[in-house]
């Protein structure tokens, strides 16, 4: 499946503007005009990693401090990731690294329990 994108002057490749975030969040340096919308992909995407790690530490026997640790480095550790590697997005514009980290970060972890 190709993606639409366009070539800007600095010669890399970037999502056009009126693809939905859902297509701008797969795609790899994504531009992202509205702060907003890449917060609330930072957080679905929080959500459902809450609860797929829910269900796969349940049918683990993972339980107490090791599960719940566990959780909260995998769970940062994915978000980082995907915002310096895989989106290159700088964080001094979402107020810092730990902004976009807690983005959702407690509903996430109501959804894992």
């Amino acid at each position: 499946m190709a993606s639409k994108s366009k070539q800007v002057a600095d010669g890399s490749n970037k999502v056009k503007l009126q693809d939905s975030a859902w297509k701008r969040a797969l795609v790899a340096n994504a531009e992202w005009p509205d702060k907003e919308e890449f917060l609330d992909v930072i957080y679905w995407m929080r959500q459902a990693m809450g609860i797929i790690l829910g269900l796969f530490w349940g049918l683990l026997p993972m339980k107490g401090f090791v599960g719940l640790l566990l959780f909260v480095l995998v769970n940062a550790a994915v978000i980082y990731f995907y915002v310096n590697n895989f989106q290159n997005i700088d964080e001094e514009e979402y107020g810092g690294l730990w902004e976009i980290t807690k983005e959702g970060f407690m509903t996430s972890f109501a959804g894992f329990l």
